[in-house]
């Protein structure tokens, strides 16, 4: 038999080749126990859970160290699986974590030694609870043979602080060289450097400057006005939230009079109505002081889905009557707010 280690699996969805091959081989002498047996290795350590929360799978293998001495086949299984369980209940005190870093370089320089690979917390649990996922992972690595030594070098210090308080930033850690120069040339690496992930840094709310006041929606008396502005970034990570997308203020462009001129100035205009109404060539359109209008558009999409958007018609102006007293005669557009419920 011979075995490889798993350096680091880029994607969990995807398996990784055989760490292990395996070839048939004759061993010295024969025993005494029955020549059908075959002999196995112990299990071997189980592999990790296939998902990071809830339920997966895992397996774990062994092989034949001795097949059986009369030809037959081994009947004895080589790999079995069991389900496993991360974080039973993905829930308001789950936390999201950065995909696993590389793999350390190996403890040891030769012979045995112990490689660790990490990640980090990139959103901890809504509810405010405690991490609880593995932060680190360590197996054993296998180097050459040990003969000399040409440097001895103290332990790794612990990491620094993260370069960031919030977001993605570096860290440093450093060891000291402790064999004399006599001893032989020492290239290993005296500091490390890896990236870190803190907490996602706040964003603030951001909105669009305020629009024009559309026109007061009465044409005498008392009457609104609005004004809206857009989100242009929702807050997140505990940024600032939204402020008001719509406002409104009072109008007034003058007091609606009911004396007897008003009157008759409103019969002079029913009666050019009227003409005007047999002289049109077309049925469409409606009637203003002066002249013809076009129908309303239909209103435009909302500019937003939530949060507060706008939409918008438009009536143009179709025919304007010469005999009219009235200037001012011109295209007209509403505004009116949209989907002002909060995203």
């Amino acid at each position: 038999m011979r075995q490889r280690m798993l350096k680091a699996q880029l994607d969990l969805s995807v398996p990784c080749p055989d760490t292990q091959d395996f070839q048939p081989c004759m061993g010295p002498g024969c025993s005494d126990e029955d020549g059908s047996t075959c002999t196995m290795s112990e299990w071997i350590t189980w592999s990790p859970c296939s998902i990071s929360c809830g339920m997966g799978m895992r397996s774990r293998e062994r092989y034949v160290k001795q097949f059986p001495e009369d030809g037959s086949v081994c009947t004895l299984p080589t790999e079995e699986t069991e389900k496993c369980t991360v974080n039973e209940e993905c829930s308001p005190s789950s936390c999201l974590m950065t995909e696993w870093g590389e793999w350390d370089e190996c403890s040891a320089t030769c012979g045995m030694g112990m490689k660790k690979r990490h990640r980090m917390i990139k959103m901890s649990p809504a509810d405010g609870s405690t991490c609880k996922a593995e932060m680190s992972q360590a197996e054993k690595c296998m180097m050459p043979e040990c003969h000399t030594i040409p440097c001895l070098l103290s332990p790794w210090s612990e990491w620094s602080d993260c370069s960031v308080t919030c977001g993605k930033g570096m860290r440093t850690r450093q060891r000291m060289l402790k064999s004399l120069a006599e001893l032989g040339d020492c290239n290993e690496e005296l500091e490390q450097v890896e990236k870190c992930m803190l907490p996602e840094c706040p964003i603030d709310c951001e909105l669009t400057e305020w629009s024009q006041w559309s026109e007061c929606n009465k044409s005498c008396g008392k009457g609104h006005m609005i004004r809206t502005r857009m989100i242009q970034m929702e807050p997140q990570f505990g940024g600032a939230p939204c402020p008001e997308t719509v406002q409104r203020k009072k109008c007034r462009i003058r007091k609606c009079f009911r004396n007897q001129s008003i009157q008759k100035l409103r019969w002079r205009e029913a009666r050019e109505s009227r003409r005007s109404e047999q002289l049109r060539e077309e049925t469409d359109g409606e009637q203003f002081p002066g002249c013809r209008m076009r129908p309303w558009t239909a209103w435009s999409e909302c500019t937003k889905l939530c949060g507060g958007g706008i939409q918008e018609r438009y009536m143009t102006v179709k025919k304007r009557f010469k005999s009219s007293q009235f200037t001012s005669c011109k295209d007209k557009k509403e505004i009116r707010a949209c989907s002002v419920h909060p995203c």
